[in-house]
């Protein structure tokens, strides 16, 4: 009876002590959930920074301020525009993987985060694993466009010019491992024709030059060619995806020369990974909502975009799809950048 009642005391003990434990793990999972869920309905508490890897001026710029500024107005936070270029878009994009996921630093995505993922032999990150899907913006068309002195007027005159001239052709890009790059690279590797690639650090800068006629032809995104083109400055020859543009009439498609060329941009937000699902989701639902707004919304349309709404998930399968896309294209060109 001794043994068997020290053996209770022990077993009561023990008893005591899991409870004990239980109660205070109880509480502090419970605490936990609070925690997090506070930090998300106070979220944001103060100013976001939106990084763009690249120079004021271009596509991915233009579109972190439009959608920034209305989610400044919806979540009574500044969303501030920081522009680090650099290394074909890997500077910022590395900024924003190593930035603590607190939702505080988020990472204008855009085709060359998928390019890179391939067209780079060493990178400190892996894009999909790394960034966590926020939301999707728009899709835009990149256009063939050359300065208007230059002596073709269409995409088979400037194929027999190129042809006629290799190697002499200057093409920009907004940098190596761009949408602007491959777009290029594809159309050289479908007909054969060489061009000399001439990297910029970003779109406004390519432009510039291209509107001065040190280069000859870019296939930039349509946003921030889009008034250049209007004003004469820059002559489209075509553009890059399977359908015209409404925003640039009579213009035709690239592949209406070239049969089963296509080639498009995406942009979107994400954030470092590890970034707490209710802050996402409180991101994405400010995005949708800027997405909705009319005047935003004419806007995008204006540029001759097609808006990204729906959730995350959704945003992340165009992350991955494009990463995938993209790849293939690579590989075909036998693009590589060390």
């Amino acid at each position: 009876m001794r043994v068997f009642g020290q053996f209770g005391s022990r077993l009561a003990a023990v008893a005591g002590t899991a409870a004990t434990v239980a109660l205070a793990l109880t509480a502090s999972l419970a605490f936990g959930g609070t925690a997090l869920a506070d930090d998300a309905a106070d979220y944001p508490n103060r100013p976001v920074r939106i990084v763009v890897a690249y120079p004021p001026g271009g596509t991915t710029d233009i579109l972190a301020r439009i959608v920034g500024q209305h989610m400044s107005e919806t979540l009574g936070q500044q969303f501030i525009v920081e522009n680090k270029p650099g290394a074909g878009n890997n500077i910022g994009t590395e900024m924003v993987v190593n930035s603590a996921p607190d939702g505080y630093t988020l990472l204008l995505a855009n085709p060359a985060n998928g390019i890179n993922a391939s067209l780079y032999k060493k990178l400190s990150f892996n894009f999909l694993r790394d960034i966590t899907p926020v939301a999707g913006i728009v899709r835009v068309p990149n256009v063939m466009e050359v300065n208007p002195s230059f002596p073709a007027k269409t995409v088979a005159e400037f194929i027999e010019y190129a042809k006629a001239n290799p190697g002499k052709v200057n093409m920009a890009s907004s940098g190596n491992g761009t949408s602007v790059h491959l777009s290029g690279e594809m159309l050289m590797a479908m007909t054969g024709i060489k061009m000399t690639h001439v990297p910029y650090r970003g779109a406004g800068p390519a432009l510039t030059d291209l509107i001065a006629g040190t280069v000859d032809v870019i296939f930039d995104n349509l946003p921030s060619s889009i008034a250049h083109i209007q004003a004469g400055k820059l002559r489209a020859l075509a553009v890059t995806t399977d359908t015209p543009s409404d925003q640039l009439p009579g213009v035709p498609t690239v592949a209406a020369t070239v049969p089963g060329y296509e080639a498009s941009a995406w942009f979107g937000f994400g954030a470092p990974k590890g970034t707490p699902p209710a802050v996402v989701a409180k991101l994405n639902a400010a995005v949708n909502k800027a997405l909705a707004d009319p005047k935003v919304k004419a806007r995008l349309v204006e540029l001759g975009g097609v808006p990204l709404v729906g959730p995350p998930e959704a945003f992340g399968k165009v992350m991955k799809d494009e990463t995938e896309k993209w790849e293939k294209v690579v590989k075909f060109s036998g693009a590589s950048v060390d």
